[in-house]
């Protein structure tokens, strides 16, 4: 068995391998930073240079909201404290000073400390700081270059400053009109000046003390940072809706340069014959991908409601796609533009789509079982029949080359091979599991599928018998699989975050992939065998390397 490896940078995740595990509370951790000698962390050697050790401060957010000091290298936990009084809220955040290791600052629900280190006594003693009439929840902290004051952005929409000497405001802003739905980061220019990002999505320059602003720009979602490069010349902001942009300071026009899933990706699909392009499916949206750039060409929304599938017709001409509102959605592939709309096409919901090869027709399946095939015109789309069998959600959909039949499979436990010329039950396959994906063997003699119970079913199409059973997963469902076009290996992903490429005569694993931080949910390997594309609930989609085989 050997790894996957990743052939590029993922399109909207990054994967890292943990040097460290530091384990404490079963909870959850709040906010966590380097101390200003973080630098150093990479080189053991280089620890002497500051104070002569690197620490972890990591805020935990509990019943009991503590911070905890960790040293990196030594890999344990050096003190800790609850992190506000009693009669305060939680500690959301927690920001390190830029010249002292021993001082940094924690703020949250109603409370704002300034907390000194006593390394050899292994303590960290807290100051709290005073707002006067004023009580704010925090939402984010940055200090000054030389640590005599620091500044707190509130959900209320107002920036106070704080003397850190003194731990007392002196002045807060904008006094008259807040920043709507609070200031959720903000950076502080050579200047004087500063860049205010909002839970709006506006990020703002304003001046000095009294916050007025100068010149401002509207991005998609919420602002959650905001990062300067160099001296301030260029700045880039992230936001919740998972876009990045980059801003020339003197322009101050935002360009946007990454983007991806904020919701779970639900499907994915290649056009025929064509490697380079690939479309996903998430929430309201569907997103057409560039894959040597990793770059968004397009991108489809449809407020308040939810795309369950998609294909792309053989001919390139439509993207057809499932909704949860019960609607079959074509659009053209180049514009996004729409093209026809099947009102009413299930009652509970569109869950799964697929494409005859001649694309004269679409057969879809609902939440209530149905499958339904639709005869496509230029002008009109036509119910062609309704096949009822399943009494579940149907999950997949797969049509045979020559149009004449189809399989689908179920959360009922059932896959069914039907005849869509004569529109009756061929075969039926039956185990105790959630059926969730299948695949055609591309010789169209046997169907693999697989589901909750975790196994490969290896089926036989003449007669509904089940050929061979493998375990795919030690833990949770299989949510998607593909198949080379040669039939000699299959891919599998699902809730154990791992791409596994199969052999398909063998049954047994050849190559792993680790990279997902949340359940898969489909995956393609591209037509000409290049790239494996996986996606999952946490909005990712990593693009893999397809292995050398010969």
């Amino acid at each position: 068995m050997y790894p996957l490896a990743s052939s590029a940078t993922p399109i909207s995740s990054t994967c890292s391998i943990p040097w460290a595990v530091l384990l404490l509370f079963r909870i959850l951790t709040a906010r966590s930073r380097f101390s200003c000698t973080d630098t150093p962390i990479m080189s053991p050697a280089l620890l002497c240079l500051g104070m002569g050790y690197t620490s972890l401060l990591e805020k935990w957010l509990s019943w009991a909201s503590s911070v905890v000091v960790w040293h990196v290298d030594q890999r344990e936990a050096i003190c800790g404290s609850p992190a506000s009084a009693q009669n305060s809220g939680n500690a959301t955040v927690v920001v390190c000073s830029r010249c002292r290791d021993e001082m940094f600052v924690t703020a949250g629900n109603n409370t704002v400390r300034v907390w000194e280190l006593d390394l050899p006594n292994r303590k960290i003693r807290p100051a709290e700081c005073r707002t006067g009439h004023l009580r704010r929840v925090v939402t984010c902290v940055e200090m000054a270059d030389d640590d005599s004051y620091f500044y707190i952005g509130t959900s209320s929409g107002d920036v106070l400053k704080m003397n850190t000497n003194s731990k007392l405001m002196t002045d807060f802003g904008p006094q008259k009109k807040m920043f709507s739905l609070g200031v959720t980061t903000l950076v502080l220019l050579k200047t004087g000046n500063s860049i205010v990002g909002t839970g709006e999505g506006i990020v703002a320059l304003c001046k000095g003390s009294d916050y007025q602003v100068m010149k401002k720009i509207q991005v998609q979602g919420g602002v959650t940072s905001l990062t300067c490069r160099g001296q301030g010349h260029q700045f880039f902001i992230g936001t919740n809706k998972c876009q990045i942009y980059r801003v020339n300071y003197t322009e101050f026009k935002e360009e946007l340069i990454a983007a991806c899933h904020n919701e779970a990706v639900h499907d994915i699909v290649f056009p025929f014959g064509i490697s380079d392009l690939f479309a996903t499916c998430s929430g309201n949206d569907i997103r057409v991908w560039h894959t040597p750039e990793n770059r968004e060409l397009l991108r489809i929304v449809i407020p308040n409601v939810t795309c369950h599938a998609i294909e792309i017709m053989r001919d390139g001409k439509s993207i057809i796609s499932a909704w949860n509102d019960g609607t079959i959605r074509a659009f053209t592939p180049e514009t996004g533009q729409p093209m026809y709309v099947v009102n009413h096409a299930h009652s509970l919901g569109v869950m799964a789509i697929a494409a005859t090869n001649d694309c004269k027709r679409i057969i879809s399946g609902g939440g209530e079982g149905q499958v339904r095939v639709w005869e496509i015109r230029e002008m009109t789309q036509k119910l062609t029949e309704v096949l009822k069998e399943h009494i579940s959600a149907v999950s997949c959909i797969k049509v045979k080359k020559d149009d004449r039949e189809c399989v689908t499979a179920s959360l009922d436990g059932t896959c069914i091979i039907w005849d869509i010329v004569r529109f009756v039950r061929k075969q039926m396959f039956l185990a105790n599991t959630l059926f969730k994906c299948l695949c055609y063997h591309p010789e169209e003699y046997q169907v693999i599928t697989s589901g909750t119970d975790r196994k490969i079913g290896y089926w036989e199409v003449f007669d509904g018998s089940v050929i061979r059973e493998v375990e795919g997963s030690a833990s949770g469902s299989i949510n998607g699989m593909d198949i080379t076009s040669d039939g000699a290996f299959f891919v599998t992903g699902g809730d154990d975050h791992l791409v596994k490429l199969w052999d398909y005569k063998g049954g047994a694993v050849t190559h792993v992939g680790v990279g997902h931080s949340g359940n898969i949910t489909r995956l393609k390997i591209c037509p000409g065998k290049k790239n494996i594309v996986s996606v999952s609930a946490d909005g990712a989609i990593l693009l893999w390397k397809y292995p050398d085989l010969h």
